[in-house]
C-alpha cells in the first residue's frame, strides 16, 4: 500500500510540474462613463472560483493551464458580462464593460459549465446554497458514460467513484444497494439519498432505506461527497448522495425523447420525456415501464415510475418548483441459496411464494431567492407518502417450504420535512469567504405491521388471522427531528481556505404498539404465548463539528483534507421486528465516530483527471449480528453494539486520454484509460471474545475498477473491468455457516462491454454485462430477499434505441 501511495503521488505530482501555466488579466469598466468599477467580482466558471478586482479595477487569474475558460464580471448596481476564451501558449488580457442596471438584476448563471472530465468530475467550492470546500467529492455526469442505463447497471454507472462496494442482486436495477469504507451497501442507507436536494428514503432517521432509485435514463448527474457531508446533511457515515434529474431544454418549448430497450429473459423497458421552456416556466417529465423475468426463476418483475417538475421564475431574482414523483412496482423473490446449492445451479430457486411490492408518492415544493448579488435562500419543502409489503416464508434457506402462512410485513411511511439554506459571500482579509447557514426540521410517522400472510403462492397482501389483523406486531414509530448547521470558508490566501463547520441535533423517536412473544423449550414446545403492550420513547442532543482544509497552487492541482463528527441513530427495525433468523437486542444504543480524509486531486484540460486520497473512519458502538445462547439455551443470531470498529484506507482515482497526451488536447479521437483501486484495512475492538481483533464485514480489502473508452464522432466503445476481494459477512468472521446467511463471500470479477452510435436523432446503444458469464455473488441475506447467497446476473445482452425530437 505505501508504495503504491508513494507512486501514485509522485506521477501525480510531476504530471503537475510539467504542465505549463498562463494567466488571465485585464480591466472591468463601467459602460455609462468609462471609469473603472473597483471591487468588481470575476467568476471562473469553469471551476466556481471567485477572484476580486482592485481598486482600480484590475484582476488577475493566474496558473492556468492551456485550455478554453469562461469567465463572468459582475459588481453590485451593474449587469454582468460572460466572455468566453482560449489559452494557448501565452498570457490572455481580457476586458470587461459592465452596463448599468435596467429596472432589474441580471442573473450570473453558471449552469452547464461544468467541466466535464471522462464522465467523473468533482463539486466546485460553493454550489448553489451548498459548500463542499475541502470535502472529498464526485459527480458522474450521465451523458458522459457508456451503460446499460436502462437496468440501472451501478457497476457501470458508479465505476468511476472510488472505493464503493456494491451489491448486485438486483438485475432489474430497481433498488440501489452501494457501501464504502466498510459500510453496509443495504439499500444504500448509511448514505443521505436525496433527489434534486431533498430527501428519498423510507424515512431519513428510524429507516433510511432507499426502496426507489430514480432511473439513470432521466438524470443528469449524480452527486457523491463523503462522511464529511454529516455537517449539512445530517446524521450519517457514509455521506450523501444526491440524484439531479434532467431539466427541459432552454431554448426551446417542447422537446421529445424516447428510448426502447430489449434485454436478455425477456426484459423491455420503455423510457419516455417530454420537456421544455416557455416564458417563466420550464417544465420536465418522464414515465418509465420496465418488466422482466430475470436470470433465475421465480424472479419477474413489473414497474412503473412517473416524475413531472415544473419551476416557475416570476422575475429574476424568484424562482419556484414543484416535484412529484411516483413508483409502483411488483417483484417475484427467488430467495437465497446455501453455498451448495450455489455451487451446484446458482439459477436454481427454492422458494417461489416470495413477494415485493413497493408504492412511492414523493412530492418536493422548492422556492429559490437571491436576495442580492453575493445572498441566496433556498428553502426546500418535501413530502413521503408510500408503502411497502413483503411477503414470503423467511426460514433457514436450508430448510423446505412447508407451504404454510407466510410472513407478511407491512409499512407505511407518511413524512415531511423542510430545510431551508441562506449562503453569503463578504469580504474577509482582502479576499472573499463563504457563510453557509442553515436549518432543517422532519416528522416521520411510520407504520409497521407483521403477520400471518396466505399459503398460497401468489402475490396476495392480505393479513390472514382470526381477525384480519397483524399477528404478530403492530407499530406506530414517530421520528421528529431539528437541526441548525453552519460553514464557512475562510480564503486565508489565494490559496489556502479553512472551512469550519458545526451541526447541532434534536432528535426524538417514539415506538408505540404490541408485538406477540412465543418461547418455546428445547423440545419445540410452546411454553408462553402472550401479547405484549410496548411505548418507548427517546430523545437526545447531538452536537457535531468538523473542519476542512484545501489548498490550491493553481487551478489544477488541489490539496485537500477534512475532519467530521458523526452519529447514526438506531432505526425502527432495530426496535422492534420479527425474523425467524435473527434477534434485537432492545438495549441498543445509538451509533457515533468521526471520519477523517487527506488527498490530492487535480486535472489538465480533459487529458488527465485524478484523486488519490487517504481516509481513517473510527466507529463507535457500531450494530451488527453475533451469535449469543438465548434464556432457554439455544444459540441465536442476535443483533447487538458489538463493539468499535476501525477503518483505514487509501482510495486512488487516474484517468487519461492516451491520445490527447500524445498528439495534444484537441485531436479529435478519443482514447482514455482509467484505474480506480481503493486498499481498505478495517479492525475491531470489542468485549465479545468472538469478535475482538476481527476484521470488519463487507469491508473488502481491495475494490479496483479499471476500463478504457473510445470514442470518435458520434461513436462510443467501453471495456471495464471490476475486481472485490473476499469479504466476511459477519464481526466473528465466519467462514461457513450451514444456512448460509453468514460466511464468506469469494473474491470475484467481471467485465462489461458497451457501445453506442448516434446518427441525426437517433442513437442505438447495446452491450454485454458480465462478459465471461461468471458465476458469484455479492451478498447473503438473512431476510429479505433471501435469506441466504443471493446469486448475480450471469451473461446479459440489451438493446436500445433513442429518438429525440
Amino acid at each position: 500500500m505505501r508504495y503504491t501511495l508513494t507512486t501514485v503521488l509522485f506521477l501525480c505530482s510531476c504530471l503537475a510540474a510539467l504542465a505549463q501555466s498562463y494567466s488571465v488579466s485585464g480591466t472591468i469598466t463601467n459602460a455609462a462613463n468609462g471609469q473603472p468599477v473597483p471591487q468588481a467580482e470575476v467568476l471562473l466558471t469553469n471551476t466556481g472560483n471567485l477572484f476580486q478586482a482592485d481598486a482600480s479595477g484590475k484582476y488577475s487569474i493566474s496558473n492556468l493551464a492551456a485550455g478554453t475558460y469562461t469567465l463572468t464580471a459582475y459588481s453590485v448596481g451593474l449587469g454582468s458580462a460572460t466572455q468566453q476564451v482560449i489559452i494557448t501558449n501565452s498570457p490572455v488580457i481580457l476586458n470587461f464593460i459592465l452596463k448599468p442596471l435596467e429596472g432589474k438584476i441580471s442573473e450570473v448563471k453558471v449552469k452547464g459549465e461544468r467541466e466535464k472530465t471522462f464522465g467523473i468530475t468533482r463539486l466546485n467550492s460553493v454550489e448553489g446554497t451548498a459548500i463542499y470546500e475541502g470535502k472529498k467529492s464526485e459527480v458522474v455526469v450521465i451523458e458522459d458514460i457508456s451503460a446499460n442505463k436502462a437496468t440501472n447497471n451501478s457497476r457501470q454507472v458508479f465505476a468511476k467513484v472510488a472505493g464503493l462496494n456494491i451489491w448486485e442482486s438486483d438485475g432489474a436495477g430497481l433498488q440501489l444497494g452501494i457501501g464504502g469504507r466498510g459500510l453496509s451497501p443495504n439499500r444504500t442507507s448509511n448514505f443521505n439519498t436525496r433527489q434534486n436536494g431533498y430527501d428519498i428514503s423510507a424515512d431519513a432517521l428510524g429507516y433510511p432505506e432507499s426502496y426507489y432509485t430514480p432511473p439513470v435514463e432521466a438524470l443528469d448527474r449524480i452527486e457523491v461527497v463523503r462522511g464529511a457531508a454529516s455537517l449539512q446533511y445530517g446524521t450519517q457515515f457514509g455521506g450523501m448522495i444526491n440524484f439531479v434529474m434532467k431539466e427541459g431544454p432552454e431554448d426551446k418549448p417542447f422537446e421529445l425523447t424516447t428510448r426502447q430497450t430489449v434485454g436478455s429473459w425477456g426484459l423491455f423497458n420503455s423510457f419516455n420525456s417530454v420537456g421544455g421552456s416557455k416564458g417563466k416556466f420550464h417544465y420536465y417529465g418522464f414515465y418509465q415501464y420496465k418488466r422482466g423475468d430475470g436470470w433465475r426463476d421465480n424472479s419477474n418483475f413489473d414497474a412503473h415510475t412517473a416524475f413531472s417538475s415544473i419551476h416557475y421564475k416570476p422575475t429574476d431574482r424568484l424562482e419556484i418548483g414543484f416535484d412529484y414523483t411516483f413508483m409502483d412496482y411488483l417483484a417475484q423473490q427467488p430467495g437465497g441459496l446455501t453455498d451448495a446449492a450455489f455451487a451446484q445451479d446458482a439459477r436454481q430457486s427454492v422458494r417461489n411464494r416470495n413477494w415485493f411490492k413497493v408504492k412511492w408518492n414523493l412530492l418536493a415544493l422548492t422556492l429559490d431567492y437571491r436576495l442580492s448579488e453575493r445572498t441566496k435562500l433556498n428553502i426546500r419543502n418535501f413530502g413521503l407518502l408510500a408503502q411497502r409489503d413483503a411477503l414470503g416464508y423467511l426460514e433457514k434457506i436450508n430448510r423446505a417450504d412447508p407451504m404454510r402462512e407466510r410472513l407478511l410485513l407491512q409499512d407505511q411511511f407518511n413524512n415531511f420535512g423542510n430545510e431551508t439554506r441562506l449562503i453569503t459571500r463578504y469580504n474577509f482579509l482582502d479576499s472573499f469567504s463563504t457563510l453557509l447557514v442553515g436549518a432543517r426540521y422532519y416528522h416521520g410517522l411510520t407504520d409497521q405491521k407483521q403477520g400471518n400472510g396466505s399459503s398460497r403462492s401468489d402475490s396476495d397482501f392480505r393479513f390472514y388471522s382470526e381477525t384480519g389483523a397483524p399477528s404478530q406486531s403492530s407499530y406506530d414509530y414517530l421520528s421528529r427531528n431539528v437541526a441548525v448547521f453552519a460553514e464557512n470558508i475562510f480564503n486565508i490566501t489565494p490559496t489556502l481556505s479553512v472551512t469550519p463547520g458545526a451541526r447541532y441535533e434534536w432528535i426524538n423517536t417514539n415506538a408505540d404498539g404490541s408485538y406477540r412473544e412465543v418461547i418455546a423449550d428445547q423440545a419445540g414446545n410452546v411454553i408462553r404465548d402472550e401479547t405484549k403492550a410496548e411505548d418507548r420513547s427517546n430523545s437526545r442532543n447531538i452536537l457535531l463539528l468538523g473542519l476542512g482544509l484545501s489548498y490550491k497552487p493553481n487551478e489544477q492541482l488541489e490539496v485537500y483534507g477534512n475532519f467530521s463528527q458523526n452519529y447514526r441513530a438506531i432505526n425502527f427495525n432495530d426496535m422492534r421486528v420479527v425474523n425467524p433468523n435473527q434477534l434485537v437486542d432492545q438495549n441498543l444504543q445509538d451509533e457515533s465516530g468521526y471520519t477523517s480524509d487527506l488527498g490530492v486531486r487535480g486535472n489538465s484540460s480533459g487529458v488527465l483527471n485524478y484523486d488519490v486520497s487517504l481516509f481513517y473512519l473510527a466507529y463507535k458502538d457500531r450494530i451488527s449480528s453475533i451469535n449469543q445462547v438465548t434464556p432457554n439455551y439455544q444459540i441465536q443470531r442476535v443483533r447487538t453494539n458489538v463493539g468499535d470498529s476501525y477503518h483505514y484506507g487509501l482510495e486512488t482515482f487516474v484517468e487519461a486520454d492516451l491520445l490527447k497526451l500524445y498528439y495534444g488536447a484537441d485531436h479529435p479521437t478519443s482514447l482514455s484509460a482509467f484505474s480506480n483501486i481503493t486498499y481498505v484495512y478495517t479492525t475491531y475492538e470489542s468485549s465479545e471474545s468472538d469478535v475482538d481483533g476481527k476484521n470488519v464485514e463487507l469491508a473488502p480489502a481491495v475494490i479496483a475498477k479499471a476500463g478504457l473508452a473510445f470514442k470518435r464522432n458520434n461513436f462510443k466503445l467501453a471495456y471495464q473491468y471490476s475486481y472485490t476481494a473476499e469479504q466476511y459477512t459477519d464481526p466473528a468472521n465466519s467462514i461457513l455457516e450451514p444456512t448460509a446467511v453468514v460466511g464468506i463471500i469469494p473474491a470475484y470479477w467481471v467485465m462489461d462491454l458497451s457501445g453506442s452510435y448516434t446518427y441525426g436523432r437517433f442513437t442505438l446503444e447495446t452491450g454485454i454485462n458480465n462478459l465471461t458469464d461468471n458465476r458469484y455473488f455479492t451478498r447473503r441475506a438473512t431476510g429479505y430477499p433471501g435469506p441466504g447467497i443471493i446469486p448475480s446476473d450471469a451473461r446479459s445482452f440489451y438493446l436500445s434505441l433513442q429518438f429525440k425530437l
